[in-house]
């Protein structure tokens, strides 16, 4: 698998060209956030692209898997069910919060200011819903739409898991399942909003909006992981 990494600040950036297995992805991330707590590894911002699969978070509710028309493969991360498909650009961090500060709360706080700051790179108004965690925009009818996903779990205080985000993913695919529960509210993507949906494109956005995601991470609490 060929890979391009660069580093902002400490931290590995890496792009993983075409379709990554899931599993093996997982397997991966688990791997390399191992290796970071026992000091013999540096922080990883891994973004890639998986084939059609529907993951199941620690609160996955049967009932809300509808139609399982693609792979169902348990995450270990939190929430529910997620459909990831090609189109969609997922990022998986593997970041200390032994030394950014361990407060889940506020890294999650932190990667959803992060996320908003590079779509509105895209001219994309995202912001965020309070009660429901992720990314949200209003579609072309006005209407709030989920554009981004967000699931994570703490291991060791190291990150795992990370974000997804729809930049021209088929959306008939997250059919099959009730999106991290939230059956009242419509996915959308960058391309249904006429927005730019290159990988590149995006991708340059995070890069330019991750020192201040990084930055931001200085909150210390008492949060058990």
């Amino acid at each position: 698998m060929q890979q391009r990494a660069t580093m902002i600040e400490d931290v590995e950036w890496r792009v993983s060209p075409g379709l990554i297995d899931y599993a093996t992805a997982l397997a991966k991330m688990e791997a390399r956030a191992a290796a970071i707590a026992a000091g013999e590894a540096r922080e990883l911002v891994w973004l890639l692209e998986h084939p059609p699969v529907y993951t199941a978070g620690t609160s996955a509710d049967p009932s809300e898997l509808v139609d399982p028309r693609f792979p169902v493969v348990p995450a270990g991360r939190g929430g529910r069910y997620t459909y990831h498909g090609p189109g969609q650009r997922v990022g998986y961090l593997m970041l200390d919060l032994n030394r950014r500060g361990r407060d889940v709360r506020c890294f999650v706080h932190a990667l959803e200011g992060w996320l908003i700051a590079a779509l509105a790179e895209l001219g994309i108004a995202a912001f965020r819903a309070p009660g429901r965690i992720g990314i949200w925009t209003r579609d072309r009818a006005g209407a709030e739409a989920k554009i981004g996903a967000i699931g994570i779990r703490v291991r060791r205080w190291v990150t795992l898991h990370g974000f997804s985000v729809n930049l021209a993913p088929d959306l008939s695919h997250f059919g099959g399942i009730v999106p991290c529960g939230l059956a009242d509210y419509p996915v959308t993507s960058a391309a249904a909003l006429g927005s730019p949906q290159e990988f590149a494109t995006f991708d340059a956005a995070l890069a330019l909006t991750a020192d201040a995601f990084l930055q931001s991470l200085t909150c210390v609490g008492e949060n058990e992981a």
